[in-house]
């Protein structure tokens, strides 16, 4: 119908809103070495640097193939941009919370408020659109 084709174009572009507060939070964190102090609160060696940028990379490509395909309803799509709904939500928890473990900024911490407005608009648009 006419207004479920409002609401996935609604979603379409929270996704993109999305997709671009991810893309900062992810910049930030890469250089500020997430990849080194994330795995040292366990005890683990760095995560290898090209894998955790591909990882990245490989996620904001999904999302912004996505875009086109939420408008048109295509359901992988749409579980693609809840995965980002939900991880950006977590994220603006998550990296305080670590701040506040080490004491001090943890990489991601600055953007992490971003991610999560931006996960939580996510959340409800797709939620009207499907």
């Amino acid at each position: 119908s006419g207004e479920s084709a409002i609401e996935r174009t609604a979603a379409s572009r929270a996704l993109v809103l999305a997709t671009a507060a991810q893309s900062v939070h992810f910049v930030e964190s890469w250089a500020n070495g997430f990849h080194i102090q994330f795995p040292a609160l366990f005890g683990q060696d760095p995560m290898p640097l090209d894998f955790f940028v591909a990882f990245n990379l490989e996620w904001i490509a999904i999302w912004v193939f996505s875009v086109p395909l939420i408008r048109s309803g295509v359901r992988p799509a749409v579980f693609a941009a809840w995965f980002l709904a939900l991880a950006g939500m977590l994220n603006a928890l998550a990296h305080p919370s670590l701040a506040a473990l080490v004491g001090s900024y943890f990489p991601g911490l600055i953007s992490s408020p971003l991610i999560g407005v931006a996960g939580l608009y996510l959340w409800r648009r797709l939620h009207r659109a499907f």
